[in-house]
């Protein structure tokens, strides 16, 4: 199998507790190069515990973690290469940043963090600040005076800032209105279409789902219980579980529910 054909990102039978408690029972699932895998499922299904896995924040017990066809480098120079090609945006952007920040010093965070600021990180920022659509608020303005469409902005600009290949976008835009959400989503859409960026997106809303991923993975009580193409997941569930999850959010067809958000993935 070339590089190409190798998934970005392969979790393989991943097991997590937490003292006598299993989070994580035997998860896998793939991220493909360029590709959007969502993961849904009620909260507490151990869906953060899986993106912490992910990013390395977080451990596990036993399994396998691999990107681009290789285990996750755990420590040293390795390691630190290794969170370069990672970006994380979270889900309420007045509690992932510092209100006291400019915005430059928010965007500049990881690249100051890998010592590789001072070769040309005031142009690198400014630059991204204008791919996420905020270059006319600029570099010196304080966070707090932002909204919170703009502060998830902010955040995905941050994320980008050592240009990774995989962002995992964990409930990024649950806390915003409805009106900014679509507008958040198209941005991730297009930046996605323009870098090649790779996403694990998790979330509880369906309609986002169907909109914007090429896979799906329902989790259910720390296991995946279905996963495949969006389009199979959503449309024609095989598990009782996903089932259930369809109907409780679309009623008692999958296919009733007209998308309520204006996506477009030429827009931002």
């Amino acid at each position: 199998m070339s590089n190409v054909d190798t998934p970005l990102v392969e979790v393989r039978s991943v097991s997590k507790s937490f003292g006598s408690a299993k989070v994580l029972d035997g998860v896998s699932l793939l991220v493909e190069r360029g590709k959007t895998t969502s993961l849904v499922g009620e909260s507490g299904s151990g869906k953060s515990t899986l993106a912490r896995i992910v990013t390395g924040l977080e451990t596990f017990d036993s399994g396998e973690l691999l990107f681009s066809g290789a285990p996750r480098p755990r420590r040293g120079k390795a390691a630190r290469e290794f969170r370069r090609t990672v970006g994380v945006v979270l889900q309420d952007p007045y509690d992932s940043i510092d209100p006291r920040f400019t915005v430059g010093e928010v965007v500049a965070e990881p690249l100051r963090a890998q010592k590789r600021y001072r070769a040309g990180g005031k142009e690198r920022v400014r630059e991204l600040l204008d791919q996420c659509g905020m270059s006319e608020v600029g570099t010196d303005a304080h966070v707090h005076r932002l909204s919170g469409g703009q502060r998830q902005r902010i955040c995905i600009a941050r994320a980008l800032a050592t240009d990774p290949d995989f962002i995992v976008c964990d409930e990024p835009t649950s806390a915003l209105d409805v009106s900014v959400q679509a507008q958040i989503l198209n941005l991730l859409l297009r930046l996605q279409r323009d870098r090649g960026l790779a996403y694990l997106f998790i979330t509880h809303d369906i309609d986002v789902v169907r909109r914007i991923s090429d896979r799906v993975a329902v989790m259910h009580r720390g296991r995946i219980v279905e996963s495949g193409s969006a389009h199979d997941v959503t449309q024609n569930p095989q598990d009782a579980y996903t089932q259930r999850l369809l109907s409780a959010v679309l009623g008692s067809s999958p296919h009733t529910r007209k998308l309520s958000y204006p996506y477009s993935s030429h827009t931002s």
